[in-house]
């Protein structure tokens, strides 16, 4: 059976989103989400400029597909390294991602889908922040603990991965090493202090 048939086939049976979820999130990371127009992500994928609209009914639609398969990749990732690495392993995973796949990174995080309007995206997205208010939730006396200590670790990861993303941090200031073992580093000299701030001096 030839490719074309083979893809129509899957298509009858139910894989045309995937397939079109699958196309999108390859031109997204070759050449970024101003190249995903509808009409072209058919056209990769093989079929009628028509098709895709079976399934999205329009740009933003496509975009908030790919915006939640990159939280529940992230989502995945945290969870993996926080049964080795705890918290830190989480941070040290979202900023892997970041790097790993940036453009999917700058889609889900820059604004351009309107998440209310999206309830898998926006369930999923929660589903991730909660993850990391669950890692540190034990460690928090009250809930507004928990709630600004995961603020606060979320802020240093993502803009840990946004400087390195855009290479704003100086090549001296890694000292020599690689990527992966400077995040660690820099993960590693921070210690968030969970609890009520210490009245000052």
């Amino acid at each position: 059976m030839s490719t074309s048939r083979r893809k129509k086939h899957a298509y009858h049976h139910g894989d045309l989103q995937a397939a079109l979820v699958l196309t999108a999130g390859k031109m997204l990371e070759k050449e970024g989400v101003e190249a995903l127009k509808l009409r072209e992500v058919a056209r990769q994928a093989g079929v009628s400029h028509n098709a895709p609209y079976r399934h999205f009914t329009r740009r933003e639609a496509l975009l908030a597909a790919l915006a939640a398969e990159g939280f529940e990749w992230l989502g995945a990732a945290q969870r993996k390294a926080a049964e080795a690495g705890g918290l830190r392993g989480m941070g040290e995973a979202y900023v892997s991602f970041a790097l790993a796949h940036p453009q999917r990174f700058r889609l889900m995080f820059g604004g351009q889908i309107r998440i209310a309007r999206h309830v898998r995206l926006r369930e999923v997205a929660m589903r991730t922040f909660e993850g990391l208010s669950g890692a540190l939730a034990a460690r928090a006396p009250e809930a507004h603990g928990a709630r600004d200590a995961s603020v606060a670790a979320w802020s240093l990861v993502h803009g840990l991965a946004l400087l390195l993303m855009g290479e704003r941090i100086a090549p001296a200031a890694l000292g020599g090493r690689k990527r992966d073992a400077f995040v660690r580093d820099v993960l590693s000299s921070i210690r968030f202090v969970v609890g009520p701030a210490q009245p000052a001096a």
